[in-house]
């Protein structure tokens, strides 16, 4: 048996993956007291007891825990923003390309990405990779996401009776270009430059939508939205969990809209592409807290176990 320790379990991202952990018979979930879940010397030994510790902690918490390991043998999967562009860790997106896959595989320390991040990145890696997104692009990212990703407060303001009335609508934030998402949204398809990002929280619980929008006059080659949907779909087409839609999402958006919730407790990512030989619109569409949380570090802890990565997941 794989003993697992959650450190942070009675989270919204911790909580999720004890769902996706309970019943599995080859794993033994270690669980600390109620009492001692902040005691730093409860933690340390459990820490060092596991096989593999998940971090899911605010960034000094996450930080503090790492230096709590002294197991040689444990392995650390970090759900926190605090590792997460660290070039010592391995940053957890199996189907960026065999070398990700790899370095998870492998790795002693690997960190979870952000949710945003992975529909973005999902969207630029293979763009810069296959030299059609230029490097200093002006990138601008527009997303939504349900409220679960506010963490307990937000979703206290969201469920509360008493809700202002501005709850009811999209609210926009990160104003300030500060979201703790851009480092890894630059560096780890190779950007130049920190995209600006518009983020929206919505009056729903989960699921969420990021949008690239480009213009086709500022890439390194000429394409059309047919020649880049094919390019996703070379790049995607051996991922359990990643698919790319048909042109314009025929197969998925029967309407024409794009909800953001559809893909709600799955780990898997859509990414859909339309527009026209001018302008091109690509999305990615995920569960911010499968694929953007928990069904991601589930799906890490599987690959270095050297289990199938859908254990559990399915």
């Amino acid at each position: 048996m794989t003993k697992v320790f959650i450190d942070g379990q009675e989270g919204t991202t911790g909580l999720k993956i004890v769902e996706r952990l309970n019943g599995r018979n080859d794993i033994e979930l270690l669980k600390i007291d109620e009492e001692k879940r902040k005691d730093p010397e409860e933690r340390k030994k459990l820490i060092n007891a596991s096989d593999f510790t998940i971090l899911c902690l605010p960034d000094v918490a996450a930080i503090e825990a790492v230096s709590l390991v002294e197991n040689p043998d444990t392995r650390i999967i970090d759900a926190s923003t605090a590792h997460r562009v660290d070039p010592d860790w391995a940053y957890g997106f199996p189907e960026l390309s065999p070398e990700h896959r790899e370095k998870i595989r492998t790795s002693k320390r690997v960190a979870v990405p952000g949710c945003y991040a992975s529909g973005f990145i999902s969207m630029a890696y293979p763009l810069v990779k296959n030299g059609i997104l230029p490097k200093d692009y002006p990138v601008s990212i527009h997303a939504v996401s349900g409220y679960s990703g506010a963490g307990k407060k937000g979703i206290a303001q969201y469920t509360s009776e008493n809700r202002a009335k501005e709850f009811d609508t999209p609210r926009q934030y990160a104003l300030t270009q500060q979201h703790k998402h851009l480092p890894e949204m630059k560096i780890i398809p190779g950007l130049e430059y920190e995209p600006t990002f518009a983020p929206y929280v919505c009056d729903y619980y989960a699921g969420m939508t990021v949008s690239l929008a480009l213009h086709t006059r500022l890439l390194l080659k000429r394409v059309t939205p047919a020649d880049v949907r094919e390019m996703f779909a070379e790049h995607y087409k051996d991922c359990n969990f990643i698919k790319v839609a048909e042109l314009d999402g025929k197969d998925v958006l029967p309407d024409g809209f794009i909800g953001a919730n559809t893909l709600e407790n799955t780990n898997n990512m859509e990414i859909i592409v339309s527009g026209n030989e001018m302008r091109l619109l690509v999305v990615a569409r995920l569960d911010n807290l499968g694929k953007g949380a928990s069904g991601a570090a589930v799906q890490f802890l599987n690959i270095m176990m050297g289990t199938d990565e859908t254990t559990g997941l399915k």
